[in-house]
């Protein structure tokens, strides 16, 4: 009698565990694709302001496990590691060294993927959807990240020359103290 109450119990709370986890949304509608586009650079095209769409939506692709998961799958499908290797760098710039040319935030990431960059960065607007290109930033910026995310996903067992995404590995590698203003970013997350 206890076991058949037990087992009772254990279905019940894996319903509940089930049912309280976060939902996944496979595919963005296609009028949020279309506000998703709508970045407000600034002129110098490094920083600039999130359409408001991103703020209503709560910032999905930088705190939700299953979007920052399918930007960890896209770097690896899209070959980002050939220059940027595992964040340290390569032909391409590091993203845990505590410096980004054209600024750490969202945007920033977002336009440099989506436009591409000169000197090598080659755009993904026409390669990528516009849900795609967030959840590729989303991840790029947990590579980058000075405080541990519980959402960030986990190192590739295969990968072990640094710590995991949800390690906060920009942390270990680059004391964040005080830094100076650098003229063309500003200051450092």
């Amino acid at each position: 009698m206890l076991t058949v109450l037990g087992a009772i119990c254990l279905v019940a709370i894996a319903a509940v565990i089930g049912w309280a986890r976060e939902p996944r949304q496979y595919r963005a509608d296609p009028p949020v694709s279309a506000a998703l586009d709508q970045l407000r650079l600034m002129p110098d095209g490094i920083g600039g302001t999130s359409p408001e769409v991103y703020f209503a939506m709560g910032k999905p692709y930088e705190s939700t496990g299953f979007d920052l998961s399918q930007g960890k799958r896209l770097y690896s499908w899209f070959g980002c590691s050939q220059c940027h290797g595992d964040g340290r760098g390569g032909k391409g710039p590091s993203f845990i060294d505590g410096w980004w040319l054209y600024g750490p935030s969202m945007v920033s990431i977002v336009a440099s993927i989506r436009n591409g960059r000169p000197h090598g960065m080659p755009a993904f607007k026409d390669k990528m959807t516009s849900d795609q290109i967030w959840q590729l930033a989303g991840y790029v910026r947990s590579m980058g990240a000075y405080s541990a995310s519980v959402v960030a996903p986990s190192r590739n067992d295969d990968k072990t020359s640094r710590p995991a995404e949800n390690r906060a590995p920009a942390a270990i590698l680059f004391d964040e103290g005080p830094i100076p203003v650098h003229p063309k970013q500003g200051p450092s997350p």
